[in-house]
């Protein structure tokens, strides 16, 4: 019973986490503006960023191939593509439990030990943060004064935006700051248990200094560049399914890609909450109005977590089938 309730906690907190920043963030919002918005919007470009955002998962599954090949393993391409796809679809369940969901799925389907497919993703998340840090850096390079404009405001100065009270900027980052956290404390908390069983340990060990091994690391660099560009198209280009933001810069689209992707880090689904207040704060900071700003997440963030639970259900359908067809073969 203990553990039942556990589990529920920790699946029912980040998404209450995510309602109440959203609450404090749409409270006044006008929510029939969004059918306008929807009718008004540029099809083609929404049709290419989604199809961005497919890619940048497949990408994703095929670089896992390249870390797992050092040790011997090598499931089929399909299996890993679709495990991203259930990876991602089981964070919007339970945030950071899509990691381990998608080694579940190459150990049933393909026979790769779990400790070891585990350790090439932490390899992964390793190299994605010195991404992260890198796209960061040149972000911030070419627009400090917007970023630094935004620090300002978050830090507690009065919103500009009248659907978040004054006191809405300092509590969204406090109760983002406590739901990382809290996450860290509840990984290190697993963490210290793992380290007791040896064999274990010595395989996750193994899966992370699986990148020294890696004979392809050229096509690994090209493939985390691609998942990264990927991943920025598929926000940019939202830009252009506006009229109200289509004269946003590269250069803001890459401030604004930046501020959201940090904010997926704390844990909500899809970064829900945290993710829009980042991004409607800067939109405001180039001059977006309110309404503007409040439709573009709400729409954007929808439109992303929408596609990011279809594949994970195309991914379910399709990987007992498709391995059935592969093993009758």
């Amino acid at each position: 019973m203990k553990k039942i309730l556990n589990n529920i906690v920790k699946s029912l907190l980040p998404l209450l986490l995510g309602v109440v920043i959203l609450y404090w963030i749409y409270a006044e919002f006008d929510f029939s503006q969004v059918g306008v918005a929807l009718k008004e919007m540029n099809l083609f470009w929404f049709t290419v960023s989604l199809v961005f955002g497919v890619f940048s998962h497949v990408l994703r599954g095929w670089r896992w191939l390249l870390t797992l090949a050092p040790m011997g393993y090598y499931p089929r391409r399909c299996n890993c593509v679709y495990s991203i796809f259930i990876a991602y679809a089981a964070n919007l369940l339970l945030p950071r439990v899509g990691e381990v969901s998608r080694c579940l799925v190459i150990e049933r389907y393909d026979a790769v030990p779990f400790a070891q497919s585990l350790g090439t993703v932490v390899t992964e998340r390793l190299i994605d943060t010195l991404m992260v840090l890198v796209i960061t850096t040149i972000a911030v390079a070419c627009q400090w004064n917007v970023f630094f404009t935004f620090l300002t405001n978050a830090g507690g100065a009065v919103f500009s935006f009248d659907s978040v009270a004054a006191m809405g900027g300092p509590a969204v980052l406090v109760l983002s700051a406590f739901a990382v956290g809290l996450l860290l404390f509840l990984l290190l908390r697993k963490m210290s248990l793992w380290a007791k069983l040896k064999s274990f340990f010595y395989n996750f060990i193994e899966g992370v200094c699986s990148l020294m091994k890696m004979k392809n690391r050229w096509l690994f660099i090209i493939e985390t560049i691609g998942i990264w560009f990927c991943y920025f198209m598929q926000f940019y280009l939202c830009f252009f399914c506006f009229e109200f933001c289509a004269g946003l810069s590269i250069a803001a689209g890459l401030l604004l890609f930046v501020a959201g992707s940090i904010a997926v880090i704390v844990p909500t689904p899809n970064g829900a909450g945290p993710w829009h207040f980042a991004v409607i704060s800067i939109m405001l900071i180039y001059g977006l109005s309110t309404t503007d700003a409040s439709l573009f997440a709400l729409i954007v963030h929808s439109s992303q977590t929408l596609l990011v639970a279809v594949l994970g259900v195309y991914a379910l359908v399709m990987l007992p089938f498709k391995n059935r067809i592969t093993t009758n073969k």
